[in-house]
């Protein structure tokens, strides 16, 4: 799941746009599916919104919560191909965009009834 939190005005208008940016870089470097996207955006008030002083009003953060399993420079490769491709599609410097990527054990994961550790996913996790 991929939480995304930034300014209404400044989100609102891009985030389909920052949706299917996301996601491509989730399926180039991660092998994501087609249709395994779960995007939560959070369009806040911008006086609910405090970040950096050297930061714009286009300052936005996303948080990708994945089961554990990624290799180091899978993770890295995955941070910087979304600064590229956020900047290229989007036009948001990557000094605007903050990502963090937390990740938990497989058995911490809850979908269709069952833990993560339990599920047979279509897609590898350990990359």
């Amino acid at each position: 799941m991929i939480v995304i939190y930034g300014i209404k005005q400044q989100l609102n208008p891009i985030k389909a746009q920052l949706s299917e940016t996301i996601h491509a870089c989730m399926q180039s470097v991660l092998g994501m599916p087609e249709g395994k996207r779960a995007h939560r955006f959070i369009p806040m008030d911008a006086d609910d919104f405090y970040y950096p002083d050297d930061r714009s009003d286009a300052y936005t953060v996303i948080e990708i919560n994945m089961m554990a399993g990624r290799e180091q420079d899978t993770l890295k490769r995955l941070i910087k191909t979304l600064f590229k491709e956020i900047e290229q599609q989007i036009g948001i410097s990557p000094t605007d965009i903050e990502i963090t990527i937390k990740e938990q054990p497989a058995h911490c994961w809850g979908f269709r009834g069952i833990t993560g550790d339990e599920a047979k996913l279509s897609y590898q996790v350990n990359v």
